[in-house]
């Protein structure tokens, strides 16, 4: 029911048909995006779904009301949520409600996709003042190493 999952399939499909190799879709690496104001977002894993599977995870918060370009847009109200890993630093999920929520996903789809860590987010450039920034912000806070809150 998402639109860029449908179109995905339809590119894999002609692939396919022409013979090329095609891989299949990891619906853990899918971006679900609700258009409502606040927007919502996610990718991967949810935390209790990340137990479920046998993980040991680390959760990493931050509200967009400690975000100086939320605060500046007047769109304080969000939050966003890491879910990594504990044993191997791996990003599991991330979920997100606030401003821009549905443009900034994307950055954690690549992660996911890349099997990206902890460590490798960690030391990732946001740019400033972003509300991005509340991204990185949210992997430190899984770590203990929130900066701005």
């Amino acid at each position: 029911m998402l639109a860029h999952k449908a179109s995905h399939e339809a590119v894999m499909c002609i692939e396919a048909i022409a013979g090329k190799t095609v891989h299949p879709i990891d619906v853990t690496k899918i971006p679900g995006c609700t258009y409502c104001r606040p927007q919502i977002a996610s990718v991967g894993y949810t935390e209790a779904r990340a137990k479920e599977a046998g993980y040991k995870v680390r959760v990493g918060k931050f509200p967009l009301l400690a975000n100086g370009k939320a605060l500046a847009m007047g769109e304080p109200t969000g939050l966003i949520k890491t879910v990594f890993d504990d044993a191997t630093g791996e990003l599991l999920g991330a979920h997100m409600i606030g401003a821009e929520v549905t443009e900034m996903i994307q950055g954690y789809v690549i992660a996911r996709t890349g099997e990206l860590t902890e460590a490798e987010l960690s030391e990732t450039i946001f740019p400033h003042p972003t509300i991005s920034e509340s991204m990185h912000e949210a992997v430190l806070a899984a770590y203990g190493g929130a900066l701005h809150f």
